[in-house]
């Protein structure tokens, strides 16, 4: 079993000087990996949150400078038996993000398609894919509460649940 913390558009420092409580009691308690959907905004974050476990994350649009080249525009990996895409969102045709998210993943064999961008939770079944999208946890935007997104994997199934905060 493999808990998976998922976070997306932290705009740090701009949003946020400092990963939020919620989160940072997740990160005590303990997770396996940590997934970033983009718009990290500096290095800085990526380095802390690699002191808590292993950090897989993608490029978003305002991902810029030298430390983001190393970021790339979509990352898939396996959890278990568990396969996964992520982006950020923002790239590709469609009128929405999550279909500019599923377009870029359609035709990669996973179970997951992991998205940020709109700020926007998101958790739909389309074509047998799951899409996620944790919404963001320090940039709510026109959302009523801050949010990020936990999932437990287990052998072949997973479970995603959006949690939310003021």
């Amino acid at each position: 079993m493999k808990k998976i913390l998922i976070i997306s558009d932290t705009h740090m420092p701009k949003k946020g000087t400092t990963i939020p409580e919620p989160i940072l009691k997740v990160l005590k308690n303990g997770v396996d990996y940590i997934l970033h959907a983009g718009d990290w905004t500096t290095e800085s974050l990526y380095v802390e949150l690699q002191s808590f476990a292993p950090v897989y994350g993608v490029k978003g649009n305002v991902d810029n400078g030298t430390w983001s080249t190393k970021l790339p525009e979509k990352v898939l990996l396996k959890l278990e038996e568990v396969k996964i895409a992520m982006v950020h969102g923002h790239l590709g045709k469609g009128r929405s993000t999550p279909e500019r998210a599923f377009r870029a993943c359609k035709d990669d064999d996973v179970d997951v398609i992991i998205f940020g961008h709109s700020h926007i939770p998101f958790h739909e079944v389309k074509d047998n894919k799951i899409l996620f999208n944790p919404g963001s946890p320090t940039d709510k935007r026109r959302e009523k509460q801050f949010s990020f997104g936990l999932a437990v994997v287990e052998q072949s199934t997973i479970k995603l649940n959006h949690h939310y905060f003021s």
